[in-house]
């Protein structure tokens, strides 16, 4: 039986830590040591597991335009609500998918996409939230994305 399970943004999450940084650059003050903070071009998506003996099938991105998206996991020791996010807590490898504008077909990195999805997978035994950043770039934003896992359960 497969599962698919969507990426969904967590606009509060991402206000919280654009807030963070617009209050560090308003006192002029630094990051903490190894934190993360949000780039302008990142948002923070979320997946919530409703099941946790998972086994990664596959991506299913759409793009309704052309640029990259990078999707980077965080590990399961951040707790958003508690810590900010450190560079330590970032996985690897991440997803990267692109799309041209002479071409439909939505490209990725194989071996990087596929071992990220087992990883996720591997997370979700752990987890029930599992948190990413989805960095945008060359013109794609987040209104020109769907994004989904397929699961195996």
């Amino acid at each position: 039986m497969s599962l698919e399970l969507t990426f969904n943004p967590d606009i509060q999450l991402t206000e919280m830590m654009r807030l963070r940084v617009q209050s560090l650059q308003q006192r002029g003050q630094k990051r903490q040591d190894g934190e993360r903070l949000l780039k302008s071009n990142e948002h923070v998506y979320h997946l919530d597991f409703s099941e946790q003996a998972l086994h990664f099938t596959r991506w299913n991105i759409r793009m309704s335009a052309p640029g990259r998206l990078n999707i980077i996991a965080t590990s399961q020791l951040w707790t958003p609500d508690l810590t900010h996010l450190m560079t330590r807590q970032l996985l690897e490898p991440t997803g990267l998918f692109w799309k041209s504008a002479d071409d439909d077909l939505i490209q990725c990195y194989e071996a990087d996409a596929q071992e990220f999805g087992e990883r996720i997978a591997e997370l979700a035994k752990v987890r029930k939230v599992m948190y990413f950043l989805f960095a945008f770039e060359d013109g794609l934003s987040p209104e020109n994305i769907e994004c989904s896992i397929e699961f195996q359960m």
